[in-house]
């Protein structure tokens, strides 16, 4: 797809981070949008400075982790505004883990995957049979993660492991659209090339109560990547980062090239990736990755 004009993208996770920037950067392409989110305020707030730029964005609470909340946003862009071309299934959250994997709570795993893993299954459920049915051009982009996908962070099991299913997923949803020769383009976009500078360090603000954290839960005393930097400066190590307006950019670059892979790295991260497939051909020790 060359032409957002008049498109319809609809975007899970679109109050703030790269939904947000997606939002703009689409509209600005001439996309209409229906952004969604469980961020009732933050959605509203966004809806708003959209419409102050002229994009024609409308918006839509949504809990991707219920197919019913996911049922109803697909129904909106299929029943009320026309039809969708191009949805991106980006929500996503990080419970804040600390400590070693067997200390952490049912709710913290149960919550990670309902909208990391869950979340994609139910997009996929509500929106690819609409898709199909359509009978033209659509891409169906799912956001996953380096992390989990690609390399696997120690100190990040719960959010590696819902991004290396989430990836095991869409490629196989990909696979199965090019056997049926579907107009349905799916994609999987890992954000980059650096660190995202987004809320998903603060998720807990958007924590269901039904997961509350526990009381006695370790803080990982990371809450924004501000947090992160300053650890890091500590030990005398500069972190990178990368605003979601480049990953914006990096996504619409990638569904004008319709390639599975949309990602964009920098050369420590390749440098980890090959170490780590290199460990898996020669079935040599396993490369432990740090930041």
């Amino acid at each position: 797809m060359q032409n957002f004009t008049n498109k319809l993208a609809v975007i899970t996770g679109g109050a703030s981070g790269v939904g947000r920037s997606l939002a703009f950067a689409l509209g600005a392409e001439g996309a209409r949008v229906l952004i969604a989110d469980v961020d009732q305020p933050g959605l509203e707030t966004t809806q708003k400075a959209l419409i102050e730029r002229n994009i024609d964005a409308h918006a839509q609470f949504c809990d991707v982790s219920k197919p019913e909340s996911v049922e109803a946003l697909a129904a909106k862009a299929f029943d009320e505004l026309g039809g969708a071309h191009l949805v991106f299934a980006n929500a996503g959250i990080s419970a804040g883990e600390a400590g070693q994997i067997w200390e952490y709570t049912q709710a913290d795993w149960q919550w990670t995957f309902n909208v990391n893993f869950w979340g994609a299954v139910n997009s996929i459920n509500a929106f690819m049979p609409r898709l199909a049915a359509q009978g033209e051009e659509a891409h169906f982009i799912v956001t996953s993660s380096g992390n989990g996908a690609f390399i696997v962070y120690p100190d990040q099991p719960m959010y590696s492991s819902t991004k290396a299913a989430v990836t095991a997923l869409t490629e196989a949803l990909h696979i199965q659209m090019i056997n049926q020769s579907s107009p349905v383009c799916v994609q999987t976009l890992y954000p980059g090339p650096y660190i995202v500078d987004t809320g998903i360090f603060d998720s807990d603000r958007v924590r269901p109560e039904e997961f509350a954290k526990a009381a006695d839960a370790p803080d990982t005393g990371i809450h924004s990547a501000d947090d992160m930097r300053k650890i890091m400066e500590s030990f005398g190590l500069e972190l990178k980062t990368t605003h979601p307006d480049e990953v914006a950019q990096i996504a619409i670059r990638g569904v004008r090239q319709g390639h599975f892979w949309i990602t964009a790295m920098n050369p420590d991260t390749e440098q980890k990736v090959r170490a780590r497939f290199d460990s898996i051909l020669t079935g040599s020790a396993l490369p432990i990755p740090t930041l």
